[in-house]
């Protein structure tokens, strides 16, 4: 079985971790050591069983536990060029344990088959995955502006996609963040949209996507009910009905089964 739990999914701090009945990947390390380890035995693991790190790209919301994390953990850490380079000057330490790779280019870590590939952000070498496993494929794709190309190429056929729906546009124009922040957020290398996410929900409900979980919702800007409404809009106007969630921000998720939602 392959099962994937968020431990935590917004603004303030993203980890997730995908487990197979060998294999035990951290991807993100946006919150303490202390909550990640917390996360990780509440799911009966340890540091010492994580088979490697996956690291989307160097913003502080997705690497400010990585410090204290490879003092205690010597797991491998995945991620591409630039971000290894950027976790270089960053992190004490780390440059023992990067493996760089290039986008687009498939790895295996123990059980997993994992396809990275470049999103539209502002961050050098941001990445989306996609993870393969006996079960079927688990999508991820948070920190993007735009829907990439390589999301188009690399998803079809996923079970399992864990999708960023950040804000609801309307809020975040009226809300009450600067002008360049909002500019930020909205432009091609900021954050998807409920509206973006709605749209490529039902792109890869088409392509079989049985359950999609929306996460990286910003407190400020989108509540759960906003973006599953939205994508539910979407879903239900393309015909597809697939399981539909919202990662929690700030705690340990449902438990996620790959290959499980076209048997509920």
């Amino acid at each position: 079985m392959t099962t994937v739990h968020t431990l935590s999914s917004g603004s303030s701090g993203n980890a997730l971790v995908l487990s197979t009945e060998n294999t035990h990947i951290l991807l993100d390390a946006g919150i303490s050591c202390r909550r990640i380890e917390q996360g990780l035995r509440q799911l009966g693991l340890e540091l010492r069983d994580l088979s490697a790190l996956l690291i989307s790209h160097t913003h502080s919301d997705h690497i400010s536990g990585l410090g204290t994390l490879v003092k205690r953990c010597r797991a491998p850490i995945y991620s591409s060029i630039e971000t290894a380079r950027g976790l270089q000057y960053r992190i004490a330490g780390v440059e023992d344990l990067l493996c760089p790779f290039s986008q687009g280019v498939p790895f295996h870590v123990g059980e997993c088959r994992v396809t990275p590939f470049s999103t539209c952000h502002d961050a050098p070498g941001s990445t989306a995955y996609r993870i393969d496993t006996e079960e079927g494929g688990f999508g991820f794709l948070t920190d993007s502006g735009c829907i990439p190309d390589g999301a188009r190429e690399v998803l079809p056929g996923v079970e399992l996609l864990l999708l960023e729906a950040n804000h609801d546009v309307d809020t975040l124009r009226s809300g009450s963040y600067p002008y360049y922040l909002k500019r930020r957020i909205l432009g091609d290398e900021g954050h998807l949209s409920n509206e973006a996410a709605a749209s490529f929900a039902a792109e890869a409900a088409g392509w079989g996507a049985s359950e999609i979980v929306l996460a990286h919702l910003s407190e400020e800007n989108n509540t759960p009910a906003m973006a599953r409404s939205a994508v539910e809009r979407s879903l239900a106007a393309a015909g597809f009905s697939p399981r539909l969630t919202v990662a929690p921000r700030s705690a340990l998720s449902e438990c996620h089964v790959v290959g499980a939602g076209c048997r509920r």
